[in-house]
Formats: C-alpha cells, structure tokens, sequence
C-alpha cells in the first residue's frame, strides 16, 4: 500500500515538489516519501486512537468536504510540520506544498479506493495495511464498518 501511496503523491507532485525551487532536485524522492509517510502516520494514529470510523469514512467518501474532514486536517498539518522538520522549510513553504499536494492527493486515493475497477486501493487493505494485518479480526471489523455506509 505504501509503494502505491509513493507513486501516488509523485503523479501529483509536479508544481509543488517537483518544479518546486525551495525542495532542492536531490531531496525530491525524500519530500515524497516524507508526504506519503505522513499520511499513513495520521491515519494509523488516527486508528490507534479509536477512530477507524473516521479513517473507513474518510477513505470510503463519505468523509464530507475535505476542507473541513479532521482526518484530512490532521494529514494536512502532519505533512506541514513533517516538511518544515525535514526540509527546513518555513510554515508558508510547507503550507504551500500541503495546500496544493493533499487535497489531490486524497481526492484520488478516495476515487480510487471506491472504484471497483481500479484494484491499486481497496479499503480493507489499507486498512489491513495500517493495522499490521489482523486478518480475520479487520476483515470481521470492516463487514461491519461497511455495514454502517451501506457497502
């Protein structure tokens, strides 16, 4: 899952990584991995804290306006503070590759996620994937979490 989160934020990293003059050619591979590791860290928190409602709602689309989504506030300011940390860049740099990169960035992992023909995301892997596995136990949690969405 993280492999195809990496190709992801890289198809979208153009303008605001990529072609970026304050991320310097060399680290580019690095600031996309950086924005990739921080979305699979908020969301595992956001699991481990005992809100997989939030993440299967989020990731499911049914998450409402990105803008105003927590989960997708807490991404944004994890990508935030993970570039100025990394990178040195100052809060109107990181806010800026953020600001452009993730909304994207999370639209398609949505559209992808629910799209049956498109078998590079799938729900209860990924959250197979944050969780470590668990099998049986996801699997049984996501029937009913589906449940709950009318999936």
């Amino acid at each position: 899952m993280l492999e195809n989160l990496m190709d992801l934020v890289k198809n979208f990293a153009g303008d605001s990584i990529i072609n970026n003059p304050d991320i310097p050619n060399e680290h580019n591979d690095a600031a996309v991995g950086t924005v990739s590791n921080s979305i699979v860290d908020t969301l595992k928190n956001a699991i481990g804290n005992g809100k997989l409602s939030d993440v299967t709602s989020l990731l499911g689309g049914q998450g409402g306006d990105l803008n105003s989504n927590p989960l997708a506030q807490d991404i944004h300011g994890n990508v935030i503070s993970n570039l100025m940390d990394k990178f040195n860049l100052n809060h109107g740099q990181a806010s800026g590759i953020a600001g452009n990169l993730i909304p994207s960035v999370l639209q398609n992992l949505i559209h992808k996620t629910n799209d049956p023909n498109d078998k590079s995301f799938d729900l209860q892997g990924i959250i197979g994937s944050l969780t470590g596995g668990g099998g049986g136990v996801i699997g049984g949690l996501m029937d009913k979490v589906k449940g709950l969405f009318g999936n």
